[in-house]
């Protein structure tokens, strides 16, 4: 993913490999490819401009230290363009966060309402939250808010089913303020301390969806109001985002669709353009692809460092730590059997796609 902005960046620090000082000229050069790479990206130009402008002023104005110390104490010599590359993931982190992706809880119990256009993954986010706050000890409750799209209500119980989370749907002609306030009260009841009311979606953003919306939040008060975003929309999902807060106060984002996004450009905008944090990210279609958003881990990734934290986070939610040592042993022996190969191949399944283990390693992401 991302593949327009990683290249642009890469293509900034070729030009600077060999330079012996970070120059006007230099640099000037080297943030051509970036500006390039990051308006194919559907980037917004104002904050293109900004971005631009932040680390010209940082490499031309800062002390470059041509010496560090690695990890282990060693004296290292550190390159212009290695210094480029280093105030630029400093900028892109900046640029995206900082967030808290923690749901907020009231009155004991953690609420999300969900609000987007139709056909983002409104109702798949639901049950991968559902999936996200099972982990964390919750016992949810999803709501079927949405009485226009036909079969949602059906879609979330098929996905409530495969989870084992129960799931509440108004009777014939009950309106959504209605459905989700009774929802409240029987998750008061069942002693459910989680709960994720998936709203309708329109085509376009309109009054009437507005108002349904507003009369959602008097009704309930969700402690977290979640935009889904696509990220395929490009700089249309600022657009969005900025409409729907100016109606509803949204405490964050959740950027579906990323693993198939070349650009990244409303991933970078989104936050500088609207000031709401990218919360999660869909990074898949199973209900266990979603991520917690860490702009360092994706500013990362773009300049094609890769991810390390991304990944051992990864491998814990799949990996067995006592059958991991265990494994380990065994290999150490020489008793390491195909039977045991195998299983390690169908934890790398879990983990995801080969492409996406690759592009979070270091230096591999142009293998991937």
């Amino acid at each position: 993913m991302l593949e327009t902005l990683t290249q642009g960046f890469q293509n900034a620090t070729e030009r600077l490999r060999g330079v012996r000082e970070l120059s006007e000229e230099s640099i000037d050069e080297a943030l051509r490819d970036v500006r390039m790479s990051l308006l194919e990206a559907d980037v917004d130009f104002e904050v293109v401009r900004d971005f631009l402008g932040q680390v010209k002023e940082k490499s031309l104005g800062g002390r470059v230290e041509t010496r560090a110390r690695d990890s282990s104490g060693r004296k290292i010599r550190v390159t212009p363009g290695q210094q480029f590359v280093k105030i630029c993931q400093k900028q892109l982190t900046q640029l995206m966060g900082p967030v808290d992706p923690s749901l907020l809880k009231l009155r004991g119990a953690t609420s999300v309402m969900l609000l987007g256009l139709q056909g983002v993954g409104k109702t798949t986010v639901a049950a991968k939250l559902a999936r996200h706050m099972q982990k964390a000890g919750i016992r949810p409750l999803l709501v079927a808010a949405d009485v226009y799209r036909p079969a949602a209500a059906d879609q979330l119980e098929t996905l409530g089913e495969m989870l084992g989370v129960p799931v509440h749907r108004g009777t014939p002609g009950e309106s959504p303020p209605d459905i989700c306030r009774a929802a409240a009260d029987r998750a008061r009841e069942q002693r459910l301390n989680g709960i994720l009311y998936d709203t309708a979606g329109r085509l376009a953003i309109d009054d009437a969806l507005m108002v349904e919306l507003e009369e959602i939040e008097a009704a309930v008060s969700p402690a977290n109001k979640i935009l889904v975003c696509d990220a395929l929309m490009g700089r249309d999902a600022v657009n969005v985002a900025r409409s729907f807060n100016e109606r509803i106060a949204i405490d964050g984002i959740v950027m579906t669709k990323l693993d198939g996004d070349a650009r990244g450009g409303a991933a970078l905008a989104v936050k500088a353009a609207t000031g709401v944090p990218i919360k999660f990210l869909g990074t898949g279609e199973t209900l266990d692809k979603l991520e917690e958003f860490r702009p360092d881990g994706l500013a990362s990734r773009i300049l094609g460092m890769g991810d390390i934290v991304g990944l051992v986070q990864d491998f814990e939610e799949v990996v067995d730590e006592k059958e991991a040592e265990e494994d380990a042993e065994r290999l150490l022996q020489g008793q390491f059997t195909l039977e045991d190969l195998v299983k390690q191949l169908r934890m790398l399944q879990k983990v995801g796609s080969l492409k996406d283990i690759l592009g979070k390693l270091p230096g591999m992401g142009q293998m991937a």
